[in-house]
């Protein structure tokens, strides 16, 4: 009998919908603490600039500095982090950011025009955004990866400045990390990190210019931070757990489908993991698999909580209902664990990333597949989409009218302004029409 917590569903019981949308559900529970923290830290970083940034860094960081000038990385410090790397971890990062980059440069949008036959010209200018702060987790918590899937899209569309945050709470400096922001070529780094980096990033300080936009991954503080400054200056997304859903038709490996929810588990005991198995005796061997290698994970307490909490290990009727189900979850990781994967891409609908066969593990995509591994959770992948260059750009229409058009517009612009009640918007295009 299998030791470990994880629900068992079957997607033909009658109330199984009713089950899967109770353990979809997430909403961050709403932390007054938080809340007073955050108003406070934004109010002060907006009214003080860089002496509020220095003292919350103190205070949360333990870093005894007395100006932000202490709190700025030269570029050799990021130079010689990456000249430091030993070979295989430099040639791993150089591979991984290469590939990026060049999956990237292929969404790289383009201004366009066209001409109609009365001579109007109407279209697109396409523009990199001139400013992007990149907020980086440090400490314990450190991602390279994360640094070359938000900093690469931003260079490669064209933005003028980058800016990285970055905290270093006891002074603790990841070299992978500051390695990274030398490889994408981040203009500036700053070691602050907590609402108080997102607020000098949104308002600007002395010392740290205002950005137009705020992205990368961060704690409960740096997530709340976001959200309010949102309107101020764009953001990427507020993110939830990290998820995945796996597809089985059984013909995989079940020590690889047990692995691949481990992999999502490992992250937090909010992160979700699911298998949609046509086949319950493979549900059967994942399950046996999962009890067998969870001992050997050193995170192996989060990763036991996380698929006690909001795994599920689900037995459906057909692939055709396995598809229907994932579309319902619309989750931010899914993978085709299928022998005639190819086939079943045109069934899904909703989904940050499709991996598709035994061979296209999430794991890869995290790091150095190439498509980003920004992506949208808690079902938002209905509306939403991954991080991408075009992020890092904005369109802005182009409106040529020649004379010979203003005859024509000006008459149905009149009409259906009149209707609005708007007679100055009339009485404009009006004015363009030949008497």
């Amino acid at each position: 009998m299998s030791q470990t917590p994880i629900r068992r569903l079957d997607a033909r019981e009658p109330e199984f919908l009713s089950t899967l949308d109770a353990l979809l559900a997430f909403e961050a529970e709403a932390d007054g603490r938080i809340d007073a923290a955050v108003t406070e830290i934004l109010q002060a970083v907006r009214t003080t600039g860089d002496a509020a940034v220095v003292e919350y860094t103190r205070r949360f960081d333990g870093l005894d500095v007395k100006s932000m000038v202490a709190l700025e990385l030269p570029r050799s410090e990021l130079q010689l982090a990456l000249d430091s790397l030993r070979p295989e971890q430099r040639e791993a990062l150089t591979v991984a950011a290469d590939r990026v980059r060049v999956y990237h440069e292929r969404q790289k949008g383009e201004s366009w025009e066209f001409t109609e036959a009365d001579g109007t010209r109407l279209g697109q200018k396409v523009t990199p955004l001139d400013r992007v702060g990149l907020y980086v987790p440090g400490g314990r918590a450190s991602y390279p990866s994360s640094v070359l899937m938000n900093a690469i899209p931003a260079k490669v569309a064209g933005v003028g400045e980058l800016i990285m945050v970055v905290p270093t709470p006891r002074g603790e400096k990841n070299p992978l990390v500051l390695a990274a922001a030398a490889i994408t070529g981040v203009d500036r780094v700053f070691t602050i990190g907590g609402a108080q980096a997102v607020a000098a990033l949104a308002y600007g300080t002395q010392t740290i210019p205002q950005v137009d936009k705020i992205v990368g991954p961060g704690n409960a503080y740096v997530a709340e931070a976001k959200r309010r400054v949102f309107g101020t200056v764009g953001i990427d997304m507020v993110a939830g757990p990290s998820e995945v859903l796996i597809i089985s038709d059984g013909s995989g490996h079940a020590d690889w489908v047990a692995m691949d929810l481990f992999a999502q588990a490992e992250h937090d005991e909010l992160a979700q993991s699911i298998l949609l198995c046509t086949d319950a005796g493979f549900i059967d061997a994942v399950h046996e698999a999962i009890d067998r290698l969870l001992p050997t994970m050193p995170r192996r307490d989060t990763i036991a909580k996380s698929l006690a909490n909001r795994g599920a290990l689900i037995h459906v009727d057909s692939l055709e209902q396995a598809c229907a189900i994932a579309n319902r979850i619309a989750p931010e990781h899914l993978e085709l664990s299928l022998d005639d994967a190819e086939a079943w891409i045109a069934h899904i609908r909703h989904a940050g990333a499709i991996f598709v066969g035994h061979w296209a593990v999430e794991a890869l995509g995290d790091y150095c597949a190439g498509p980003n591994h920004v992506l949208p959770t808690m079902r938002s992948a209905r509306f939403s989409s991954p991080l991408g260059t075009y992020d890092f750009q904005k369109r802005t229409s182009i409106v040529h009218i020649s004379q010979a058009g203003a005859q024509h517009l000006g008459k149905v612009a009149s009409i259906l302004a009149h209707g609005e009640g708007l007679q100055a918007h009339a009485r404009s295009a009006e004015m363009r029409l030949k008497v």
